[in-house]
């Protein structure tokens, strides 16, 4: 293996992969390493938006590879009060989708070696230093950074794209003193077996505001079945198994399960974070994305779209090439423009469906008639940007009239 490469990238998930398939499509020499071996499982709901499935045709990924991918056309809600609300999903292309992580990073990480990347699964990084060019200097091969492998291959890059989740191993390394990050939620999984509604579920019970319970579909009658909540004082360990025990007897998650629903395989507990911090998004020559950059949705817990979006942005800095500072300082800027006018404003919404009666109002107003109802599902699975009504200079002509992705 070369030991010279322009980008680095830590962390073979949505993010890495996406950073690691938009470097090297861009014509730069790119090293993408996890330490896990793949395909490996991720604790996630296994989602994927409009908004993510779009990226992922951006990517030119062939999402029809996947054996697993379940396309989604209707959502039902469960407002606080029990009242169902059915959403459409319905149009040309996929507006929703269903895959295990499992199957979904390992053809993305297959996807990105096909598209000339260097790909090297379990073996992360142990090491990393970091040397910034000096006043006026170019960057060059001797104002880089190196890293040793865990195998105990040293590695030379520009630049490092840590895409290497919540509890990133490279800012650790760069941080040492710095104290993890635990989430703002508690999110729990388990997969099921014997469900037969192929709708997708999303239940908002009282007591998990503003988070919620979820069924999604994958082939074969099984299905995708968690919760998330806010973490707080009794909100993690026992507490949310015991929370997770109760869920499962509640009478509108019996419903979405179905009479022969049972487990397969164990439960899994995760942090989620949702927290953007624009200086925390570079240090040097590092760029974090996904996870490590805290772009996860507050309203939602989704992440792989804000993990596709941020990789493909963090490699396009790169590509644009400049000193240090201007990187950098690119990547933060475009992130905030995409990202956080979208990421304050589900903030927002997250406060307003913190209380049940108005969670109910505003999920009420969603089944007024068949235009709320398809505009609201299309809002809700990114099919426009969350916050694209208050943000004028996003505004064009096909904003709220888009095709799905993988249109045929």
């Amino acid at each position: 293996m070369q030991s010279q490469f322009d980008v680095l990238v830590v962390g073979a998930g949505p993010a890495g992969s996406a950073a690691a398939i938009t470097a090297a499509t861009r014509g730069l020499d790119v090293l993408l390493v996890d330490k896990a071996t793949f395909p490996r499982d991720k604790t996630c709901g296994d989602g994927l938006t409009t908004g993510a499935l779009r990226l992922l045709e951006q990517l030119g990924f062939p999402l029809d590879t996947i054996p697993s991918y379940t396309s989604v056309r209707e959502c039902v809600i469960v407002t606080p009060n029990r009242r169902h609300v059915t959403l459409p999903l319905r149009g040309n292309g996929e507006y929703a989708g269903v895959v295990p992580r499992a199957e979904l990073d390992n053809a993305l990480a297959e996807h990105a070696a096909r598209r000339g990347a260097v790909v090297r699964d379990g073996n992360g990084i142990t090491s990393l230093e970091v040397h910034d060019e000096g006043p006026g200097e170019a960057i060059g091969a001797a104002t880089g950074v190196v890293a040793e492998l865990a195998d105990g291959t040293p590695v030379a890059a520009r630049w490092v794209i840590a895409a290497d989740g919540h509890y990133s191993g490279v800012r650790h390394l760069l941080e040492p003193e710095r104290p993890p990050e635990l989430g703002d939620w508690s999110t729990f999984r388990q997969y099921f077996r014997g469900v037969d509604d192929r709708r997708l579920w999303v239940i908002f019970e009282p007591d998990l505001l503003p988070g919620y319970a979820w069924v999604f579909p994958l082939p074969d009658g099984r299905a995708n079945v968690g919760f998330g909540m806010l973490r707080g004082e009794g909100r993690v360990g026992k507490l949310v198994k015991e929370k997770w025990n109760s869920l499962l007897e509640r009478p509108s998650m019996r419903e979405a399960l179905g009479p022969g629903a049972e487990p397969d395989g164990p439960h899994r507990a995760w942090p989620v974070p949702t927290r953007l911090d624009p200086a925390a998004l570079t240090r040097s020559r590092v760029l974090f994305v996904g996870d490590a950059a805290g772009v996860v949705d507050p309203m939602t817990g989704e992440g792989i779209a804000q993990a596709l979006e941020t990789g493909m942005l963090a490699a396009e800095a790169i590509r644009d090439g400049g000193t240090t500072e201007v990187v950098a300082r690119r990547y933060r800027e475009n992130v905030a423009k995409t990202l956080g006018h979208d990421l304050a404003f589900a903030r927002f919404v997250q406060r307003v469906l913190a209380r049940p009666w108005t969670a109910h109002v505003a999920l009420r107003g969603v089944d007024l008639n068949d235009w709320t109802r398809r505009n609201f599902a299309r809002w809700m699975f990114e099919d426009y940007p969350r916050a694209a009504l208050l943000t004028p200079g996003r505004w064009h002509r096909a904003l709220l009239a888009p095709s799905g992705a993988y249109r045929h």
